[in-house]
């Protein structure tokens, strides 16, 4: 796989979606910087990571990925990685009762800084400026100075991670993960009036754990009932940051990102011969590549032979994001072509980014039921060709915001303005990410059960 490859090999490839920054000394101070830093992940994790998603991939666990449209700087705080834990701590226990088998728990977290867009500039009032691509390379207000590209952010991004990490890996091992604890959460929301078509399976989750109490099975007995296992990810889109943290595993001596424990490659910069792929194809973390309506079966076989070429499985996640309606008019061809080359790789579902709209009062949102629409039509399509569909891929936040439309707490679009506070792109409040968890969990609680009817 890093056969003749070098961390820097991108720079001599074909780059897009990335900043052009006025003042290369300073780029160049910044990363020396950063490759002097420790790495932010280390290569033992993300080589567990890897097997986890082999099983994910067998069907033997299940994907839940979550997290922020974008971290921001100025939003940065211990409550807000509290409260986005916390409720991917409730979805991966509703659907690990759903699926009966692990959940993989992966954030959204500590390194989403940076944002492709659909154009280089945008217009307010007649005038116009370089579009924001997050914090980690220019600043949200509309203003000439601060749509500059500033390489130090770089090092406000990496700080903000380091701290980020920490508290994860405390909250992950320190008992605010204990289950009986997370349960106490999901039943607080499926305790809710309009929650109550939940409370049933909620109650049976609770008996479950009440069964194993009494067998003697708790947090004290068995580190598994009070601590996760939690791991970080974000789009690769920013490559001087990522190689200036890439770092040699010095069990294997091989390069491993140490920006965080799984990158991804988005549907913007997924040229095969681009300079993202060409960075992700060298480095050891396992892989996400986002397929929209756009990818073409050849150029999926050849992503594949070039960042998966040993055939490892874990290694790659092909992340489906097409829209409600459209998921059958692309993803059985790309299940397809995969089959034909016997790839192994994690099926999973973005269903965020193809179901965004304008409203009527002028925000970007995302309706609850094209969300859920999406996620079945995946379940659905991988049911009739006999394929695993491994994970779910959620922009969401803890936090109270009004953003994506609909839910058992109805939003409408007249609650969008009062707390709509993403920096780009709706996310899924608290409340609708646990419903989401859910009804995800009926689909394969249905698919466990045709799985077991068909062995008898």
């Amino acid at each position: 796989m890093t056969k003749g490859w070098t961390k820097s090999d991108w720079r001599k490839k074909p780059r897009v979606q990335m900043p052009d920054y006025p003042d290369a000394e300073a780029v160049r101070g910044v990363e020396a910087t950063l490759s002097r830093m420790p790495p932010l992940v280390f290569a033992g994790e993300a080589r567990k990571l890897k097997q986890k998603l082999a099983a994910v991939s067998e069907g033997r666990a299940f994907l839940l990925q979550g997290g922020d449209c974008a971290e921001s700087f100025g939003e940065f705080s211990a409550d807000n990685i509290r409260d986005t834990f916390k409720v991917l701590l409730q979805m991966a226990v509703v659907l690990t009762y759903g699926a009966k088998v692990p959940v993989v728990k992966v954030g959204r977290m500590a390194g989403q800084f940076a944002k492709p867009r659909s154009a280089p500039t945008e217009t307010v009032k007649g005038v116009e400026l370089p579009s924001y691509r997050g914090d980690i390379i220019n600043g949200f207000e509309f203003t000439e100075t601060a749509r500059v590209p500033d390489p130090n952010r770089m090092l406000q991004a990496y700080t903000q991670a380091a701290a980020s990490l920490n508290l994860l890996r405390a909250f992950s091992t320190g008992g605010f993960a204990d289950i009986h604890r997370v349960h106490s959460w999901i039943l607080g929301f499926a305790e809710d009036d309009k929650a109550e078509r939940y409370r049933e399976l909620s109650n049976r989750i609770g008996d479950a754990l009440d069964f194993m109490t009494a067998a003697g099975v708790n947090g004290a007995t068995n580190s598994a009932m009070s601590t996760v296992d939690f791991y970080t990810s974000h789009e690769a889109l920013l490559l001087e940051y990522e190689e200036a943290l890439c770092r040699v595993d010095s069990t294997t001596g091989l390069p491993v990102a140490g920006s965080g424990h799984l990158i991804w490659i988005g549907d913007r910069t997924r040229q095969p011969d681009g300079a993202h792929v060409e960075f992700c194809r060298g480095v050891q973390n396992p892989i996400g590549l986002k397929c929209g309506p756009s990818m073409e079966v050849d150029d999926l076989k050849r992503l594949i032979e070039t960042l998966n070429p040993e055939n490892e499985a874990g290694r790659l996640t092909l992340i489906a994001r097409f829209g409600a309606g459209q998921v059958g008019d692309h993803l059985p061809r790309l299940i397809r072509a995969v089959r034909e080359m016997g790839a192994k790789v994690v099926w999973s579902c973005d269903p965020m980014h193809g179901n965004t709209i304008k409203s009527a009062s002028g925000f970007k949102t995302r309706p609850f039921e094209s969300v859920l629409r999406e996620v079945r039509e995946f379940f659905a399509i991988h049911n009739a060709e006999g394929t695993i569909p491994g994970g779910v891929h959620f922009e969401m936040t803890g936090k109270d915001v009004t953003e994506c439309t609909g839910g058992v707490r109805a939003v409408t679009d007249e609650d969008l303005s009062s707390r709509y506070h993403t920096a780009c792109d709706p996310r899924l409040n608290a409340s609708q990410s646990l419903e989401l968890a859910f009804l995800v969990a009926q689909e394969l609680s249905s698919r466990h059960e045709m799985s077991r009817a068909a062995a008898l």
